[in-house]
């Protein structure tokens, strides 16, 4: 079977040069609301700011594509491809590069972050067919790695060989429950042309995508990482965290390096749903749905990185020196990019972040 390592490719590390940046225009009610208008300001502004160091990519359809011309700069390039959702991270392709330049995506099985098992919506046909659509309109060939289960968010890469991933993930009951770890850590070996995965055991308490990497831990440089942080003993994040560390704290890269690592503190106390704020979801049968009072998983970890900037979730209010903070860390760890500070409740509303509405094409 040909895979990206036998053809030489692999996946480089989010902070290496982009071709441009995946995204796709919100608007189901069960994670934007009735009205997804804030939602889509907030995605208009991140695609703006990117569009200004690359090619930005918005995925619209007949819902959404007119809103869309309206909030979003001319330099934006629109790409008519029906979606459910707005997770551009986990139902757009993993791109591969090889030595030569030339790109490539990988299509993994989407379910929706558990299918059967816990999955957040019944009717994600369209995002699971999104990856195979959005390489074919930017003309880059792709890998067909089902029925391997799997989403971006799950996976981060140094570049250099080494992917990080949480055990809660990727061993949870709705991926790929008949494998075993040994035969994931192949699976992904040979689709990222990777030649080791760490496996830290948790992500952010009370992820509903099972905990995903790309909320806890993320290369900022080859060898480097920014660990989300809780110094609360009481708070279930403190535990979790701790865990983390002290995998991260023994293990070593494909290169054979430690690992330099930075904790990045969550906001001080939990980042919860208003009852005013549920009343404005329109949930569909079969949909994952919210309280007042739930917590959500609120990180700094989920930033992106553009070709000249890092894209820095803020949760505002309460939460401002927390917010002033992770920016201020997050300049020592990645001193050659502009730190740009993005209000982002509204998308953590949605269930996830910054990171998990983009998805970067490699150079």
């Amino acid at each position: 079977m040909k895979t990206p390592k036998t053809d030489g490719f692999y996946m480089p590390g989010e902070f290496e040069p982009h071709r441009g940046t995946v995204m796709v225009f919100p608007s189901r009610p069960g994670s934007w609301g009735a009205d997804p208008t804030d939602a889509q300001k907030a995605f208009a502004m991140i695609a703006a700011r990117l569009s200004q160091c690359e090619q930005v990519y918005m995925l619209t359809d007949d819902r959404t594509e007119q809103a869309a011309k309206a909030m979003l700069p001319d330099a934006v390039k629109l790409l008519h491809i029906e979606t459910d959702d707005a997770w551009a991270r986990d139902i757009a392709p993993t791109f591969v590069r090889n030595q030569k330049g030339a790109l490539r995506g990988i299509s993994w099985q989407f379910n929706a972050w558990g299918g059967d098992f816990d999955g957040l919506y019944p009717d994600y046909q369209h995002d699971d067919a999104a990856a195979d659509a959005i390489c074919q309109a930017l003309g880059v060939p792709c890998y067909n790695a089902r029925p391997f289960v799997l989403e971006g968010g799950a996976i981060h890469s140094d570049g250099e060989g080494t992917v990080l991933v949480t055990e809660a993930c990727l061993l949870s009951g709705g991926r790929n429950p008949q494998m075993t770890k040994a035969q994931i850590t192949e699976t992904l070996c040979e689709y990222l042309g990777a030649e080791k995965v760490i496996w830290i055991p948790y992500g952010i308490y009370n992820d509903e995508t099972n905990e995903h990497i790309d909320n806890i831990c993320a290369f900022t440089a080859p060898g480097e990482v920014v660990l989300a942080w809780c110094d609360d003993p009481d708070d279930p994040q403190y535990a979790m965290s701790q865990a983390d560390l002290e995998v991260l704290s023994r293990e070593t890269d494909a290169k054979g390096r430690r690992l330099k690592i930075t904790k990045l503190p969550v906001p001080h106390k939990p980042v919860c749903v208003t009852a005013e704020e549920c009343d404005g979801y329109i949930f569909s049968d079969g949909e994952d749905t919210r309280e007042p009072g739930e917590r959500l998983a609120a990180s700094y970890v989920n930033f992106y990185f553009g070709n000249d900037c890092v894209l820095v979730p803020q949760f505002g209010g309460e939460y401002a020196e927390d917010d002033a903070r992770a920016c201020e860390i997050l300049r020592g760890c990645i001193p050659d990019r502009e730190i740009v500070p993005i209000p982002a409740r509204v998308i953590l509303l949605g269930g996830g972040n910054i990171h998990c509405i983009t998805q970067q094409a490699p150079e």
